[in-house]
């Protein structure tokens, strides 16, 4: 069983760009977004995926997560099937001691949120937290992109 051990940090500011060692655009879709489950359409450049999450355990930190590549086609025909909303971001990498720091700067209805993300090796690996990092913010449900197609970042941005 493939699980996925992440934690999420928003974003101090823009450094990341002058360290990023690359970049890409990514639109994704959600075929289902129930809790506990969601099966997402994801383009990424010129490559296609679909992923199928389980269920947030360790509180967000880790959950099953199974993801297949799938043709470039099938994708953007799948992608007008999803829910309303498709998450628009640009994603750049970024290298912290052992591990990648994965920077989402988010487009669209989303505009305005950067957020990073680091996968872990284990519930207990520790990454080098680079200066950019800001407040964590592993486990709250509405930074999960599946929350932000149904509650966009521009409707609760300035309620916070």
């Amino acid at each position: 069983m493939a699980l996925e051990i992440e934690r999420k940090f928003l974003v101090l500011d823009d450094s990341y760009k002058h360290e990023a060692f690359s970049s890409s655009h990514i639109r994704q879709g959600y075929i289902c977004s129930e809790r506990g489950r969601t099966v997402r359409i994801r383009i990424r450049d010129s490559k296609a995926y679909i992923t199928i999450k389980g269920p947030s355990l360790d509180g967000g930190l880790s959950r099953y997560e199974f993801e297949q590549e799938i043709p470039l086609a099938d994708a953007e025909h799948l992608l007008l099937l999803c829910e309303p909303i498709i998450i628009d971001k640009t994603r750049w990498l970024v290298k912290s001691g052992e591990h990648t720091f994965e920077v989402d700067e988010f487009h669209g209805e989303n505009e305005g949120l950067v957020m990073a993300e680091v996968e872990l090796n284990n519930t207990q690996d520790t990454p080098k937290i680079p200066h950019f990092i800001g407040q964590e913010v592993t486990g709250d449900r509405r930074y999960y992109n599946s929350q932000l197609r149904r509650n966009p970042y521009q409707s609760w941005k300035d309620k916070q």
